[in-house]
């Protein structure tokens, strides 16, 4: 006779792990996301809900009304194309600087002392103990044509005029490698924190240069770190608004 194993039917702690991070992202990501779609395809109203319902029955009779009026402005209205592209461009843009600038500095900081690790790290997250709006603030006083930068540069006499940097692209730059630049270094830092020295000796013991045990050693195995950085870079910084808003210009289709 075969006994009814009731264990099998319960979750393992490896399901439980695994399955806990995926229910929340399914309950308060992809459950808003399908509200918001749904809303997509409604129309204005005024009222409790602003918007349309897509189903409704009347009159004994249920009927489905889908507006496309949003899709159809999305697609004809080149504003829409013209900013969603200048988001993408600036994005990568704002990766790469990321990349360019952040990977010495995690290496420096995986490879320095454990005595001065933890306060090179700190330094790194500080600027997160203060609002993002109010780091804005700070750059629009520093690049504005009377703000700091400027007003050194003419009394040291590097200049003779003021800089146009607020409100334009390159400062829209800055402020978003200043804020994501975080976001690239420690996820990095992680991965080449737990590099094994010894194959960078290995290379050395046969013969290898420090740029080639570089290239040949190191930069493979931290590309999961690279490309972790580069997308906690890159999503956000498509989607962002503070900065665009307070230190760039206006797009123009």
């Amino acid at each position: 006779m075969r006994i009814f194993n009731w264990r099998r039917y319960i979750p393992s702690g490896r399901a439980w792990v695994i399955g806990l991070p995926f229910a929340w992202l399914f309950l308060f990501l992809f459950v808003p996301f399908l509200l918001v779609f749904k809303i997509s395809f409604a129309d204005l109203q005024f009222g409790i809900p602003p918007y349309t319902p897509l189903a409704e029955i009347k009159d004994e009779t249920l009927s489905f009304t889908v507006h496309l009026r949003g899709y159809a402005l999305l697609i004809s209205d080149n504003l829409y194309l013209a900013t969603y592209l200048s988001s993408v461009k600036m994005a990568a843009i704002t990766t790469l600087c990321c990349a360019l600038i952040g990977y010495p500095m995690a290496y420096y900081i995986a490879r320095s002392e454990p005595s001065i690790r933890n306060y090179m790290l700190l330094a790194v997250i500080l600027p997160f103990w203060t609002s993002l709006l109010l780091r804005v603030y700070a750059w629009v006083g520093l690049l504005r044509n009377d703000g700091l930068i400027n007003s050194a540069l003419l009394w040291l006499g590097v200049i003779d005029t003021p800089m146009e940097i607020y409100r334009t692209d390159l400062a829209v730059y800055i402020g978003l490698v200043y804020a994501y630049l975080p976001f690239f270094v420690l996820p990095l830092y992680a991965n080449l924190v737990k590099l094994d020295t010894r194959l960078l000796e290995a290379a050395s013991d046969l013969g290898a240069r420090p740029i080639a045990a570089f290239l040949n050693v190191t930069l493979p195995l931290s590309l999961p770190g690279v490309i972790a950085g580069s997308m906690l870079v890159f999503i956000p910084s498509v989607g962002e608004y503070v900065i665009p808003e307070m230190l760039g210009a206006p797009i123009r289709s």
